[in-house]
């Protein structure tokens, strides 16, 4: 049993509010039991043309207080930052363990340029889909607009996901948010995987209308065991690998593939 942490939190354009406000979410997950912690997309600062100069390298003050924390509860974290590039940024889920050493980077592939965004702008894609070991679980990693392309989460459940942790900041709209929880909870059936999906929590003084709250754990059977609205929230859950093993057995879609479309 893995006790993971849905810190559901509000992100403002100023890293070193964010970091106080992250921190104090952790100390909440661990004094809840939690094992990993698990933070919006984008919790360094909020999207906009700053991102270019607000970027931090993984070894800068955020991701660095950020470990920290998790080396003085024991508590395992993923976070999304941007990181410097060459002209352009990356949008990059972080993996720090539990003793404050990061394990893995994520950088995100699939760019937002829908609904007239242009994530492209700013933001330089990667290439490469990562799962890391944390808290005892294989993780995959996803970002927001990754959650629509379906063969990434098949490629890191190839890879042996036993949870994809997916991070975004969603933006609201006509649809949006159906679109986010159909959506994550199609990933965790198609795949009989367990998926912690944690998104920004609205924040009242920004105007670009990206954070509609509304992270969710959901089981491989599709069943949402959390849910926490729009609000701002930290909740611990339980994720049970033996319902995973029940699913598969029951449901061993995974082995009835006919495709051999990215798999060896």
């Amino acid at each position: 049993m893995t006790r993971i942490a849905l810190c559901q939190i509000p992100v403002s354009e100023e890293p070193a509010a964010n970091l106080s406000r992250a921190r104090e979410a952790m100390d909440r997950a661990a004094a809840d039991g939690a094992d990993l912690a698990i933070f919006p997309e984008a919790t360094l600062t909020r999207y906009g043309k700053r991102i270019t100069d607000l970027a931090e390298p993984l070894d800068g003050p955020f991701v660095t207080g950020l470990a920290e924390s998790a080396r003085a509860h024991g508590l395992a974290v993923i976070v999304g930052v941007f990181e410097p590039g060459d002209d352009l940024v990356h949008n990059t889920a972080v993996a720090i363990g539990s003793t404050g050493r990061i394990e893995a980077a994520y950088r995100k592939i699939h760019l937002f340029d829908s609904f007239g965004a242009r994530e492209s702008d700013l933001v330089s894609p990667g290439s490469t889909p990562v799962v890391v070991e944390l808290a005892g679980l294989r993780i995959g990693l996803v970002t927001c607009y990754d959650i629509r392309f379906p063969e990434l989460t098949r490629a890191l459940v190839d890879e042996g996901a036993e949870l994809f942790a997916v991070i975004a900041a969603w933006g609201s709209g006509p649809m949006k948010e159906e679109h986010w929880t159909t959506l994550v909870r199609a990933r965790a059936i198609e795949n009989t995987t367990w998926v912690a999906a944690v998104g920004q929590a609205p924040n009242p003084e920004a105007r670009d209308g990206f954070g509609i709250g509304r992270s969710m754990l959901v089981d491989p059977m599709g069943v949402v065991r959390a849910d926490l609205g729009p609000a701002p929230s930290v909740q611990t859950c339980s994720l049970d690998s033996q319902i995973t093993i029940v699913t598969r057995n029951a449901l061993p879609c995974l082995e009835h593939r006919r495709l051999n479309i990215g798999r060896s």
